[in-house]
């Protein structure tokens, strides 16, 4: 039998949870499908210094276990599943996913990003054999070795910076001269002495796939053209995400570049909103998904509001029309 719901929510990162507190606080009893990374993508996060609250910081899954912990003592209900289809053609909207069917009137879409990969043959297959996209889950094993970090924005620098508390040596790629990365998180990674810069420099493949496991890194300096293989233990790669959309292509509007397009949080769809990451090109920050997934509980909330008193009058005209018959 179909889960029936007011309102559904898609995603448990910083949108998504904030999304259900508010609308649990509205008496809405939402329900969470949490998506194969439960709690986002800041569950992959180390020190979270910029959320306000947290004068000293706090590490991103401390944070998301703490906003899980909100969000279901106002009475949020978890599916630990991920949407398989969705359907937005009519109302309810209908959900499915491996082992249940949810139909909802309203649906908040925080499906969030994912990481981006360099596209080498050798970076799939040596994935979880020296490649990682996440230091913070995989540091630990690379302990006095020698890694490099591909990237030149905020997560390539703060992955950099952690990964020294274990690596006897970081090298950063990065194909420009200059960093898109913010001042402070660049000038961190400058001032750390483990950690070395190959700047104008692209990465031609990872060695060996041969042998299962990562010895080696082939660059290309592309002003020069100079090539040089360089021995290395592991490879992290952070040159950025895309958006989780393609769940909802032909269904919602999304833009060039794949991310939901959003009037605030208001989609081509009435009655679906979309927030955080998976429609936010420009700021992706946890707390500009936080403060999103909060306008989409409330613009859910009215239109929730909206829908039932215009049901009401309809039944107050049909009634009072019955009385007239």
């Amino acid at each position: 039998m179909a889960i029936r719901k007011k309102l559904t929510i898609l995603g448990s990162g910083a949108a998504g949870l904030t999304a259900a507190i508010y609308a649990a606080r509205a008496n809405l009893e939402p329900l969470v499908i949490q998506g194969l990374q439960a709690g986002g993508q800041l569950t992959i996060t180390t020190d979270v210094e910029n959320f306000p609250g947290f004068p000293n910081g706090i590490l991103g899954p401390s944070l998301m276990e703490e906003m899980h912990k909100q969000a279901e003592r106002f009475g949020t209900e978890f599916i630990y599943d991920n949407a398989e289809l969705v359907d937005l053609s009519k109302r309810p909207f209908v959900i499915k996913t491996s082992g249940e069917e949810i139909h909802t009137d309203t649906l908040i879409v925080c499906t969030g990003a994912s990481a981006k990969w360099l596209g080498l043959e050798s970076e799939q297959k040596l994935m979880g054999h020296g490649v990682s996209a996440c230091a913070t889950c995989d540091a630990f094993f690379f302990k006095e070795k020698v890694v490099f970090v591909i990237g030149g924005g905020d997560t390539a620098l703060e992955e950099a910076n952690f990964l020294t508390r274990f690596a006897s040596v970081v090298n950063l790629v990065h194909r420009r001269d200059s960093f898109r990365a913010s001042k402070i998180m660049a000038d961190r990674a400058l001032n750390n002495p483990k950690i070395k810069f190959y700047l104008d420099t692209v990465v031609e493949d990872i060695l060996d796939v041969s042998k299962g496991e990562v010895t080696a890194i082939r660059l290309k300096n592309l002003k020069t053209g100079k090539q040089e293989e360089l021995p290395a233990d592991g490879v992290f790669i952070a040159i950025g995400h895309h958006p989780n959309s393609d769940l909802f292509k032909g269904q919602l509007q999304l833009n060039e570049n794949g991310y939901i397009h959003t009037d605030g949080v208001k989609t081509s769809v009435p009655g679906v909103f979309a927030a955080g990451d998976v429609q936010d090109e420009t700021y992706k920050q946890a707390i500009t998904a936080a403060g999103s997934g909060c306008a989409a509980a409330l613009e859910a909330q009215w239109y929730l509001e909206r829908l039932e008193a215009g049901e009401q009058k309809k039944t107050e005209l049909t009634a009072t029309a019955a009385v007239h018959e």
